[in-house]
């Protein structure tokens, strides 16, 4: 058991907990890719069965093995043609932002039922057990989605990042980008799985997830 759990990112009591909002989490994400597409006018991803909730048809098995592993990792990418929106760029930037501010808005949910429990004492009477299950989810909640907010808006491909940025990019830099995509999926390995690397660039930008959590927490306090 001792070798696993070093082996993991999480201690293994806290892998339930993990698994359930991993599929919270990707899914709503996906979900908010698929139905934004569609309502631009792309019918792919509802084509493919993506524009539901449902997280069997969302879930990636080596992205969900490797958030157990590493801390971070995805789901399937949702299937989108700009060529079907009005506005291509304008819509393509608005589909790819909306699956990391869907993760955004569910760690604000989380802080928000975190200071809602602990402002009223509704769980005063509870045991000791519910209440650190659900201090657990809740932590989870609030910590994962911004890992996947911060994660995601790396911008090196397939992240939603560079899909904003590709979309943002004149045409001759654009044609640039795709003639080197594949060099970039590459670079982005690299700086996942070679720890020197990970640590003077991916791990400073989730470092700045606490800073987030704070500053949305003193908004909330504002209020509760």
């Amino acid at each position: 058991m001792e070798g696993l759990n070093s082996f993991l990112r999480y201690p293994l009591e806290e892998l339930p907990f993990v698994f359930l909002v991993l599929v919270i989490a990707f899914t709503f994400h996906e979900f908010a890719h698929a139905y934004s597409a569609y309502k631009f006018g792309d019918p792919t991803a509802k084509q493919l069965g993506r524009v539901t909730l449902n997280p069997r048809v969302h879930l990636d098995v080596i992205g969900t093995i490797l958030i157990f592993i590493a801390g971070f990792g995805w789901a399937k990418p949702v299937p989108v043609n700009r060529a079907n929106f009005k506005n291509p760029r304008l819509m393509g930037i608005i589909v790819s932002a909306v699956g990391p501010l869907s993760n955004l808005i569910l760690a604000f949910v989380g802080l928000l039922l975190y200071h809602i429990l602990a402002g009223t004492g509704v769980l005063n009477s509870a045991s000791v057990g519910v209440i650190r299950a659900i201090d657990l989810f809740l932590r989870l909640l609030i910590e994962l989605n911004i890992v996947l907010f911060i994660f995601n808006l790396i911008p090196l491909p397939p992240l939603d990042g560079y899909r904003i940025v590709e979309d943002l990019a004149p045409t001759h830099i654009r044609v640039k980008m795709a003639q080197n995509e594949q060099w970039g999926i590459f670079v982005f390995l690299l700086l996942i799985f070679i720890t020197p690397l990970r640590r003077v660039t991916i791990d400073p930008l989730f470092a700045l997830g606490g800073d987030l959590i704070y500053s949305m927490s003193k908004f909330i306090a504002i209020f509760i």
